[in-house]
């Protein structure tokens, strides 16, 4: 399962999907690249290599409503390296896009909660590696390094591209030019996330941003355990307002909370 088109409120698009450079990269997907299961090596992320595939399993529910609807999805992570394909992980997706706030800079905001456990008594080991975990790909637009690069904006000030790359911030920008106008978007990345804040994967050349926790070290998805990762999205028309998307991590981090006292 994965997110594409993704459009900012004005209709431009900021995903893209099978990319020429690397046809496994699809709008934002959560895959992990370098694992061990078993003593085998599925690669969830290279799916041309045909050691792994994730697949729809069903859509468990659908919503609309005045302040957010959405989607609760599940997905299977099955390793092909073995006959008959063994089932490594069950997923979990809940989407929530939220009510634009308007104003005539205002974004459009939606949430992926991915919930994954492990399928059978057999853990994921996620050996160190320096990208996999949630990954976007943005629009072939921005893939030209010489007159249109993507651009990038990190919670830490950080613009250049290179110096960008396996740092840890709270969020990212990306962006670039589609139709004469900038537009981008922002992933947020939740405090409660495993070694949030999270280091990052920043292509040196392509319009490719992915928070990847494995970057700073082996992990794994154990039997009975829970991998929780929540992120929120912010598709924006313009230039990325660093003290905006502060204040808009503040709210996902810390959302306001509305009590009813009795008199």
């Amino acid at each position: 399962g994965y997110l594409h088109p993704v459009f900012t409120p004005k209709g431009k698009l900021v995903t893209d999907d099978f990319p020429l450079q690397h046809t496994h990269h699809h709008g934002i997907w959560f895959p992990w690249t370098k694992t061990v299961f078993e003593g085998r090596q599925p690669d969830f992320w290279n799916m041309g290599s045909g050691k792994a595939k994730v697949d729809f399993v069903k859509l468990d529910a659908s919503w609309s409503g005045p302040v957010h609807g959405g989607f609760r999805a599940r997905h299977r992570f099955e390793d092909l390296t073995v006959k008959p394909a063994k089932p490594v992980l069950e997923e979990t997706w809940e989407v929530r896009v939220y009510a634009a706030p308007g104003g005539p800079n205002a974004g459009w905001i939606f949430d992926l909660t991915s919930t994954q456990t492990c399928a059978g008594p057999s853990p994921l080991l996620l050996p160190q590696y320096r990208y996999g975990g949630l990954g976007v790909r943005g629009n072939r637009a921005w893939d030209h390094a010489a007159d249109n690069p993507t651009q990038y904006l990190t919670a830490n000030g950080l613009s250049d591209r290179v110096a960008a790359h396996a740092t840890r911030a709270r969020w990212c920008y990306m962006g670039g030019t589609v139709d004469g106008t900038q537009v981008g978007v922002a992933i947020l990345g939740h405090p409660k996330n495993f070694r949030a804040p999270q280091p990052m994967r920043v292509h040196p050349s392509e319009p490719f941003f992915n928070f990847a926790p494995q970057q700073f070290g082996a992990m794994a998805i154990r039997p009975g355990e829970k991998y929780v990762s929540r992120y929120r999205f912010v598709t924006l028309d313009g230039a990325p307002n660093a003290a905006e998307l502060h204040r808009l991590w503040g709210d996902f981090a810390d959302p306001p909370r509305v009590s009813t006292i009795e008199k």
